[in-house]
C-alpha cells in the first residue's frame, strides 16, 4: 500500500481532484461541504490501473489550517502537488512547498488542475512558474500533469503517472512503530479507534503497544486493524490504518500523541538540530511539527546552522528526525531541521553555545560519584546525597544548586518550559481563564519540593499574581467577548454613570466570566449588585461630589452625578470603601479631604 497527501494553495481544488479519482467524498464534517473549504484532514483511497492501492490525505490549503495541513503532510512520504491553472502559484503554495521541503519529501506529481479554466499557453506558463517556484526542492523533477477534474481530462494519464511515482518512492523501515496519531473516535460495539499513517514496522491484533502522549505513557493493545475500510490481520508500511485499541478510552487520546513499539524508545523535550531548509535569524519561540504533534519550543542558536530546541513536553523523537519549525506570530513557516541529538549535555559556560555548534558528536558522560547520582535521580537534596555516602564537598560542574537542591542539566528549564506552555495552553483553550492556579502548577511538574516553584516562575517568563500564573500580554486577548467590552466602553465613555442594566449586558453576551476578565486587566470596574462602570468612575464620581455643599445627601449625590439610586448608592459606597467619603448617618456623607 501507499499514501500520498495533498499540497497547494486554498480552493486550487485538492479535493475536488482527490473525490474525481477515488470517487470518495474527502471533507468528513458537514460545514466542509457547505462551505467549499477543507478545515481539517480528510482521508479517503483508490486502486490505481497496476493494481497498486493508494490512500490520499487530503490537507487545508487556508492559512488559517496551517497546523492541520501539517499534521496531514508529516507522515506522508508521497505528495500530490496542486496548483490552479487559471490562478497560477499563490502563497499558501509556497507555504505548502516549504513545509514539504523542510520535511524532505522527495517524492510527488504536481497537478495543473482546472485545466479547462485556461489556454494550452496559459498551462504552459503555469507549469514554469511552478518549476522555477520548486527549484532547489525535493520536488524540482516532479512530473506535472495538467487536468480538469471537473471535466475528467487528464485523470488517466495522473492515474499512470502516480503509479510511476509509487513505484520509484520506497520508505526506511526500522522495524519500530511510531505510529503518529491524527484522529481518536469510539464505535459501537468495538470501542476506541485511532488512525494515521504507518511508515515503520507492522502492526496485528494481540500486540502491546505504548501510547505517549501529553499524559505520559499507557499500555495498550491492539484489538483489531483496518486499512482502507477492510479488516486487516496486518498492517505493513506505507498505509493508512485503523488501530482499535484496548486499555484507554478515546477521549484521552489526542491528534499528535504516537502508538509506540513495546520496549525503550527515546523520549525528549531537548535536542540539538541542524538546520536543512530556510535561512536567517530562528525566532526564540516556535512551534515544532513532527509527523502530527505540535509543540511549543524555545530555540537557541549555537551558530548559523546548529541549535537547540527545548519543547514544552517530551516528544518520541530519534536521531535524522525531520522537524518544522513555525513561527506562530508570523504565520510562517521558518525551515526545517534534522535532529541529531536527543540527549544533549547542558550549556552552562561561556562559549559552551559555540563549542556545541562546532561539534555535535562525542558525549562527555560526566561520570563521578555526586554527578552520576543526581543524572539518576534528576533532582536530589544535598543532605539526601550525604546520607547515601556521596561526597558533596564540591558541586559537579554539571549539576545546577537551588538552595538545598542539586538538580540534573536541563531539569529546571525543563520544568520551566512545560509551566509556560502549559499557560499558553490554557489561554489558546479558554481566553477569560485568569490564569493557571499554583494548585494546578504544581500538579503538572510535580516538584520535589514547593520551594522550587518560585525559581521555576522565575525562568518561565510568566507572572504570578494573586495565586494564579499568566502571560501578561495574553491578558489583553478577551477573545470572542472583546466586540462586547468595546461597545460597553463607548457606551460608558459618553455616560460615565449609567452603569447597564441586565438586559444591556445580555445584549451584549457579557456575563461574569466575561466581566471579570475585563476586570481583571483593568477595563472595567464591577460595584456591588451587579453595577459595572469605568475604572476611573471612583475619581470622576469624587470631582462631582467635592462640589457639593458638605454634608451631602444620597439625592444630591445621585442628581449630580445624573445616574439613578441603582448606581449611585454602590458607588458611594465604593468610595466609603476606599476612604475617600465618609457616611455620617442614614442620609447624609461627606468627601474626606
Amino acid at each position: 500500500m501507499f499514501v500520498v497527501a495533498t499540497a497547494g494553495h486554498v480552493d486550487h481544488g485538492k479535493s475536488t481532484l482527490v473525490k474525481a479519482l477515488t470517487g470518495m467524498e474527502p471533507d468528513r464534517w458537514a460545514d466542509e461541504r457547505r462551505r467549499g473549504l477543507t478545515i481539517d484532514l480528510g482521508f479517503v483511497w483508490t486502486v490505481l490501473p497496476s493494481g497498486r492501492e493508494v490512500g490520499f490525505v487530503d490537507v487545508p490549503g487556508h492559512e488559517r489550517f496551517l497546523p492541520n495541513m501539517l499534521a496531514g503532510l508529516g507522515p506522508a512520504p508521497v505528495v500530490c502537488f496542486v496548483v490552479a491553472a487559471d490562478e497560477g502559484w499563490r502563497e499558501q503554495s509556497s507555504d505548502h512547498r516549504d513545509a514539504l521541503a523542510a520535511w524532505g519529501v522527495d517524492h510527488g506529481v504536481v497537478v495543473i488542475s482546472r485545466a479547462d479554466r485556461a489556454t494550452a499557453d496559459r498551462i504552459a506558463e503555469v507549469t514554469e512558474q511552478v518549476r522555477a517556484e520548486l527549484a532547489g526542492t525535493g520536488l524540482a523533477a516532479a512530473p506535472v500533469v495538467a487536468v480538469s477534474a471537473m471535466e475528467g481530462t487528464g485523470l488517466d494519464r495522473l492515474r499512470q503517472v502516480l503509479d510511476e511515482v509509487l513505484a520509484d518512492s520506497t520508505a526506511a523501515d526500522d522495524g519500530q512503530v511510531r505510529l503518529w496519531v491524527d484522529r481518536s473516535f469510539t464505535i459501537t460495539g468495538a470501542g476506541t479507534v485511532v488512525t494515521g499513517t504507518l511508515t515503520a514496522g507492522s502492526l496485528h491484533p494481540g500486540d502491546r503497544l505504548e501510547l505517549f502522549g501529553r499524559n505520559g505513557r499507557r499500555e495498550v493493545t491492539v484489538r483489531g486493524l483496518q486499512s482502507h475500510g477492510r479488516s486487516a490481520d496486518r498492517a505493513e508500511p506505507v498505509s493508512r490504518v485503523a488501530v482499535n485499541l484496548r486499555g484507554i478510552a478515546h477521549d484521552e487520546i489526542h491528534r499528535g500523541d504516537a502508538l509506540l513499539a513495546a520496549g525503550p524508545w527515546p523520549t525528549t523535550a531537548v535536542v540539538d538540530v541542524r538546520r536543512v531548509t530556510g535561512d536567517g535569524d530562528v525566532p526564540e519561540w516556535l512551534t515544532v511539527h513532527v509527523g502530527t504533534a505540535a509543540a511549543p519550543a524555545r530555540a537557541r542558536m549555537l551558530d548559523r546552522d546548529h541549535f537547540r530546541l527545548t519543547l514544552s513536553r517530551e516528544l518520541p523523537l530519534r536521531r535524522d528526525d525531520r522537524l518544522v519549525l513555525r513561527d506562530p506570530g508570523a504565520g510562517r513557516i521558518v525551515g526545517g531541521v534534522a535532529v541529531l541529538d536527543v540527549d544533549p549535555p547542558d550549556l552552562r559556560r561561556r562559549g559552551d553555545g559555540a563549542r556545541r555548534g562546532q561539534s555535535l558528536a562525542g558525549l562527555d558522560d560526566g561520570s563521578g560519584g555526586a554527578a552520576a547520582e543526581v543524572a539518576r535521580r534528576t533532582a536530589v537534596r544535598r543532605d539526601r546525597l550525604a546520607e547515601l555516602g556521596v561526597d558533596t564537598a564540591t558541586v559537579p560542574a554539571d549539576v545546577e544548586v537551588f538552595d538545598e537542591w542539586w538538580l540534573a542539566p536541563g531539569v529546571m528549564h525543563g520544568w520551566q518550559m512545560r509551566l509556560r506552555g502549559a499557560v499558553v495552553d490554557l489561554h489558546e483553550r479558554d481566553p477569560l481563564a485568569a490564569g493557571l492556579t499554583d494548585g494546578a502548577a504544581r500538579g503538572l511538574l510535580e516538584l520535589p519540593d514547593g520551594a522550587l516553584m518560585h525559581r521555576v516562575i522565575d525562568g518561565a517568563g510568566v507572572t504570578s499574581s494573586g495565586g494564579l500564573l499568566f502571560l501578561p500580554e495574553q491578558r489583553q486577548n478577551l477573545g470572542p467577548a472583546e466586540r462586547g467590552v468595546v461597545e460597553l466602553e463607548r457606551r460608558l465613555a459618553e455616560q460615565p454613570f449609567m452603569a447597564p442594566e441586565a438586559d444591556d449586558l445580555a445584549e451584549l453576551k457579557l456575563g461574569t466570566r466575561e466581566l471579570a476578565a475585563a476586570e481583571r486587566v483593568g477595563r472595567l470596574l464591577r460595584l456591588a449588585d451587579g453595577v459595572v462602570v469605568q475604572p476611573k468612575a471612583p475619581a470622576r464620581a469624587m470631582r462631582e461630589l467635592a462640589r457639593l455643599p458638605q454634608p451631602f445627601t444620597t439625592s444630591q449625590a445621585r442628581q449630580a452625578l445624573g445616574t439613578s439610586r441603582r448606581v449611585a448608592i454602590p458607588l458611594l459606597e465604593h468610595l466609603d470603601g476606599k476612604g475617600w467619603t465618609r457616611r455620617l448617618d442614614a442620609g447624609h456623607r461627606e468627601v474626606v479631604r
